[in-house]
């Protein structure tokens, strides 16, 4: 059943990216034996740069399952999750990940995503994308209210 799923997000990868909606990019979310969530990478068709296949594929099984959490879930995708996918797994928090091609062969082919593993691992002073905080007093009180929210919905 595995490899049949896995057919499924390749054939995406390939029929979107002939159709110029995106980057040869192809992924499923399967509860059961059932697809609940199909997506493909679409960020030139769509001019967002967070469309990757992974994670319209996890907007696509929250919104048909009616929630934000996806245990019982596993994400088929074309090729090893970039940074950005595989946190939004985590926090779908999808129970497996089986995926075909790998990083590097994205990387031949123009994706390459080690300078994002990179950054992540340094120190926030140390990035390339120059981060500065301010007003933090101000984003703890929302912090503090949220933790003392008697009606909250918690994720």
């Amino acid at each position: 059943m595995e490899e049949q799923f896995m057919r499924e997000a390749i054939r995406l990868s390939r029929d979107k990216m002939r159709k110029n909606q995106g980057g040869p990019f192809g992924a499923i979310v399967v509860h059961g034996s059932e697809i609940v969530g199909r997506g493909w990478n679409q960020v030139t068709s769509a001019n967002d740069p967070t469309a990757h296949a992974e994670v319209t594929a996890i907007r696509k099984a929250c919104k048909k399952l009616g929630t934000f959490h996806l245990n019982g879930c596993v994400l088929y995708t074309s090729c090893e999750p970039c940074p950005m996918c595989l946190a939004a797994a985590y926090w779908a928090r999808i129970d497996r990940i089986y995926f075909a091609g790998t990083r590097k062969d994205a990387a031949r082919a123009g994706f390459d995503d080690e300078f994002l593993y990179r950054e992540i691992s340094k120190p926030g002073s140390r990035r390339s994308l120059p981060m500065e905080q301010l007003l933090r007093k101000e984003a703890v009180e929302a912090f503090e209210e949220w933790r003392t929210k008697a009606d909250k919905t918690p994720y």
